[in-house]
């Protein structure tokens, strides 16, 4: 390797992955919840954060709402 390199002249360029990267976000499960992904985790060999991102990724993909109805 060179002991020098001027960078001067390289143009920049935007990352081309951006629209890939994750963006941390902080969620409040219930304990239930987060022991069933842990579980299929363990199946899997998948880790439980991977598993609940592919399942959201999957409901956004296919615009599946919650059917729920509100006792009145």
């Amino acid at each position: 390797m060179r002991d020098h390199y001027d960078f001067s002249k390289m143009k920049g360029r935007k990352n081309p992955y951006i629209k890939y990267l994750k963006q941390p976000v902080t969620m409040r499960l219930d304990r239930d919840t987060v022991d069933y992904f842990k579980s299929l985790a363990e199946e899997t060999g998948i880790p439980y954060q991977s598993l609940i991102n592919l399942y959201l990724r999957d409901c956004a993909a296919h615009h599946r709402k919650l059917k729920m109805k509100w006792a009145s």
